[in-house]
């Protein structure tokens, strides 16, 4: 069993900090149904290049493990179905406009009408209390508003975005946090409540040491490329062979044994100007030009198995498929595969939460549009086919199974 076996999710999000939060819901056992519009889908899916046979793998990254039902929420019947699952449903996530959701009645206030023990998560830019409600949030936007392009990149050099959208992906874990915390409240207390939880939020929170250090000295910070503000040397350096290394070296011990023993350079530790962490924050442009000619004179595995061996971090700069395909990763078995009729194999990397009696759901294949309706509608709603053919006719659901397709009745008229 894994740890939220029998817990019903209803995923009314979409593109990245909603779906990633319901897939880890799902990775942890629950059930999670997907609603998306029967016409196009999760925006996401739209998103490419990179493709796998025609299908985004933006969508592929953060939908494993979950039930697609196609639904139109722009008409009634449509809206009816998703209330009908937000009363069997443990959880809803939404990233709506609440202004969307109020005229739709889908909101905490209505559903919990009927279901006081949901668990309503909404996520969404700037907070449900603000003046901000009704804007968008974007992460690219938010890296921006939260001050880490102002962090990011070389000091001369333009602001930067981190490689990901990292905000998103903070957001989403946020959200599931909160989200366990309420299902162990709902053990004690027997009811649910609503969670907002905000990109901006996120953000800031992300800030960390950063905001700290400006918040307590008004000193506002600026960018240092590769290496580290408060802790030297922590960067980038060139081996002989020009592979470069992420050095990390966060005590005065670890600088004594990297110059001692790995650079056979004592000189770089008995001076003064450098023996703590202060100093050689004080004395970088001294220090680190100096420390880059002795490492230029050995070769990358010399430095890494030196440094290894002397208890100092340090790493190659790998690229994306190398870091997928190194002796870390496999050892942990980072990367994971399922079969999809539609796709053939898809590789995914595997959730990063390991139990040793709750295992991870073991990976599925993120579903095709519509895959799932007709089974949820069918299993959680109890519907007949005749309902079921009705609503696939006038276009509120569509089915992108085969079976959905052989509930059409002759004549009727059905989309995917």
């Amino acid at each position: 069993m894994g740890a939220l076996d029998g817990i019903k999710v209803l995923d009314l999000s979409r593109i990245l900090a909603g779906p990633w939060s319901t897939m880890t819901l799902a990775d942890l056992g629950a059930e999670v149904w997907k609603i998306e519009p029967p016409k196009g889908g999760d925006h996401t899916r739209e998103w490419s290049p990179p493709e796998k046979s025609g299908v985004s793998t933006y969508f592929l990254s953060v939908n494993r493990n979950k039930k697609s039902v196609a639904v139109d929420l722009n008409k009634p019947a449509g809206r009816d179905l998703v209330r009908a699952l937000a009363a069997k449903a443990d959880i809803v996530v939404e990233n709506f406009r609440p202004s969307t959701l109020r005229r739709w009645r889908l909101g905490y206030e209505h559903l919990r009408q009927t279901n006081p023990r949901l668990i309503y998560c909404s996520i969404s830019g700037y907070g449900r209390d603000t003046p901000f409600a009704d804007r968008p949030g974007y992460d690219f936007v938010l890296q921006a508003e939260c001050g880490f392009m102002a962090i990011t990149g070389e000091p001369d050099g333009e602001p930067m975005r981190l490689g990901v959208a990292f905000v998103d992906l903070f957001t989403g874990m946020n959200a599931v946090q909160a989200i366990l915390a309420a299902l162990f409240a709902r053990e004690r207390s027997g009811i649910g409540q609503s969670i907002d939880i905000a990109l901006l939020d996120s953000g800031l929170q992300c800030l960390a040491n950063v905001a700290t250090g400006f918040l307590n000295t008004d000193e506002e910070p600026v960018r240092h490329g590769n290496a580290h503000p408060s802790i030297v040397p922590y960067e980038l350096f060139m081996c002989a062979d020009r592979q470069r290394l992420a050095v990390a070296v966060g005590t005065d011990e670890q600088y004594q044994r990297l110059c001692e023993r790995v650079l056979e350079a004592p000189d770089l530790w008995i001076d003064e100007r450098y023996k703590t962490n202060r100093g050689r924050t004080m004395h970088r442009a001294e220090l680190v030009p100096a420390l880059q000619k002795e490492i230029s004179r050995h070769s990358s595995d010399v430095v890494v198995r030196l440094m290894r061996e002397n208890g100092i971090p340090v790493g190659e700069v790998r690229s994306v498929g190398s870091a997928l395909s190194s002796p870390e990763a496999t050892a942990r078995g980072a990367v994971v595969s399922a079969p999809s009729d539609a796709l053939g194999e898809i590789r995914m990397v595997q959730s990063p939460l390991r139990f040793s009696h709750t295992p991870i759901r073991a990976a599925t294949a993120p579903p095709m549009l519509g895959e799932h309706t007709v089974s949820v509608l069918t299993d959680v709603l109890g519907m007949d086919s005749d309902s079921i053919n009705l609503l696939i006719a006038d276009e509120t659901i569509a089915s992108g199974s085969a079976e959905g397709r052989s509930a059409l009745s002759p004549g009727a008229r059905g989309t995917r």
